[in-house]
């Protein structure tokens, strides 16, 4: 468990956290240079739950964190928990069941649950078994599960070296990505994690960002892996990839986000990935910022 200035939430997420029915596990929480208070009460319910590990090191981002859990754990398993996140009382025990019973398999994962958005984005969700449907084409597409919703072998993870630490965001993606693709996974039909939005929904510059590091994973995927596109075909990985990328530069562009409609369009036009109908929205990103507004604006208008 990565924290970092989680003060007014850590003592309620570690109080659930040990409400569950499997209670053989150590939790490790690596404080990650938090200037809150957040160090204090940790050292204070470390003294108050069982198998209650406290790293502190200087802040580095959440994937670095993990990576300090990582090189503490011992343990067969490993689950991730963000400190403002939770888990139904079964998460643990019915997962390591799971995995248990497969031992073929190196990750089991379940539904979720967003909590704190809109009724619309808040319903629950069971994902497909990913197993028995296209996985290269739906992992190679967006991280196939949040961060919490999975168990997973600590072998596994050590052989694709945890997360890279050369991504701020989507380092998740491509280390579940890394492992999913090429070994067995199975799924626990039920919704067993929740996704606690505190701050309601990402600031454009954090999405616009989000975007480019997912599509730099992919990019990274399919260059240390050339079987995916083997086996997708270069249509179809194109079409996860760089069609993904103009899509969003769609999305930007309605809902009046210029600067990273912008930004995308003219990645689009360099990496040369258009249908002559987008001409219309791509040739005026080559103007420079301003004087695309402008003519959006007017065109608009």
């Amino acid at each position: 468990m990565p924290c970092y200035n989680s003060a007014h939430v850590i003592e309620t997420t570690i109080g659930n956290l040990y409400q569950q029915t499997f209670m053989s596990f150590e939790l490790i929480v690596v404080d990650d240079g938090s200037s809150d208070n957040s160090l204090d009460i940790l050292q204070k319910l470390a003294t108050q739950y069982q198998n209650l590990q406290i790293i502190s090191q200087q802040n580095k981002g959440p994937g670095p964190a993990r990576n300090s859990g990582l090189k503490a754990a011992t343990a067969e398993f490993i689950a991730f928990l963000d400190s403002d996140d939770s888990w139904h009382p079964e998460f643990l025990a019915k997962l390591y069941q799971k995995l248990t019973k497969n031992p073929d398999c190196v990750i089991a994962y379940c539904g979720w649950q967003n909590l704190g958005l809109s009724a619309e984005q808040c319903q629950p969700y069971i994902p497909p078994d990913y197993q028995e449907n296209d996985k290269f084409a739906v992992l190679l597409r967006s991280c196939p599960w949040p961060i919490h919703a999975a168990l997973t072998r600590k072998s596994a993870i050590d052989q694709v070296m945890g997360f890279n630490e050369n991504w701020l965001t989507a380092e998740d993606f491509d280390m579940w990505a890394r492992i999913a693709m090429f070994a067995n996974i199975v799924r626990v039909p039920e919704v067993l994690a929740y996704y606690h939005h505190q701050q309601g929904e990402q600031i454009s510059g954090n999405r616009l960002r989000a975007i480019l590091n997912h599509w730099g994973v992919q990019n990274g995927l399919l260059r240390d892996f050339p079987v995916i596109t083997k086996t997708l075909g270069k249509a179809k990985t194109d079409l996860l990839t760089k069609g993904q990328l103009l899509q969003r530069a769609y999305e930007f562009y309605w809902k009046n986000d210029l600067p990273s409609a912008h930004h995308l369009f003219r990645k689009s036009l360099g990496i040369g990935y258009f249908g002559l109908k987008d001409l219309k929205y791509i040739l005026p990103s080559l103007l420079p910022l301003t004087l695309y507004q402008t003519l959006v604006k007017h065109m608009r208008g």
